[in-house]
């Protein structure tokens, strides 16, 4: 029995897709062959997953443009563009960075800029995205929060603070699309293996892999559209890290 109810070719655009979840996201869909519509702050990275993803699978639309979403301009933009050539069907505010510090002693200006990065980004680029598609009353907005979006925890500083912050926005934003026919989830990725975590010292058995979490997110927009999944959260099978 064949449960899987979406058929159609999607256009997705993920945000933060050069590399870790974001490009793990960007070869599940594309192995399913869907559109991508990409973008990063690194043009190098982005550029070069582009040329991979573009000759794995070359029966795919695959466009990338680099953009820092932290600048509210910038994330305006890339919304723009990417309304130029098509109608999201998906959007996956995935785009954010994380920087280690206590709220007490953190480097001065940690606030703004994990909540531009973090915060920002998805809120300007859905608030540039959705009016495409409450005008087709249909789609669905994937936020990646974090663990951190739910518990404090040492070192977080103003990183927890914004994917809180994160949460927050996803859980008004689903009440708000109700009426509209548009799916929101919230993801919150507990500790999973990628650059940032390389460095660490830490086995990477003990972290999740980025295809757990890709494998997640596309089996959402499988669903029918009388359905959403509002919140998932996942963590190592040990644990917080």
């Amino acid at each position: 029995m064949n449960f899987s109810y979406n058929k159609k070719t999607l256009n997705v655009v993920i945000t933060g897709a050069s590399k870790g979840m974001g490009k793990a996201m960007a070869i599940r869909f594309a192995k399913g062959g869907h559109h991508l519509f990409l973008c990063a702050r690194g043009e190098i990275a982005l550029y070069k997953t582009l040329e991979e993803l573009m000759n794995e699978f070359p029966d795919i639309i695959v466009k990338a443009k680099p953009f820092d979403l932290s600048n509210a301009a910038a994330a305006k933009e890339f919304a723009a563009w990417c309304l130029s050539h098509a109608v999201p069907d998906v959007l996956i505010n995935n785009a954010g960075s994380f920087v280690p510090g206590a709220v007490f002693n953190e480097e001065e200006g940690s606030l703004e800029k994990m909540i531009e990065g973090n915060l920002s980004s998805a809120y300007h680029v859905s608030r540039g995205i959705l009016p495409a598609m409450l005008e087709k009353k249909t789609g669905r907005i994937i936020n990646i929060c974090s663990t951190a979006s739910l518990n404090a925890y040492a070192n977080g500083g103003s990183y927890s603070i914004s994917k809180a912050a994160m949460l927050s926005f996803s859980k008004n934003l689903r009440e708000e699309m109700k009426p509209y026919g548009i799916q929101v989830t919230a993801v919150m990725p507990g500790a999973t293996y990628t650059d940032s975590w390389a460095a660490s010292g830490i086995e990477e058995n003990r972290f999740m892999p980025v295809e757990d979490i890709a494998e997640m997110i596309y089996s959402i927009t499988q669903l029918s559209d009388r359905t959403v999944v509002e919140e998932i959260i996942m963590r190592p099978q040990l644990g917080d890290i």
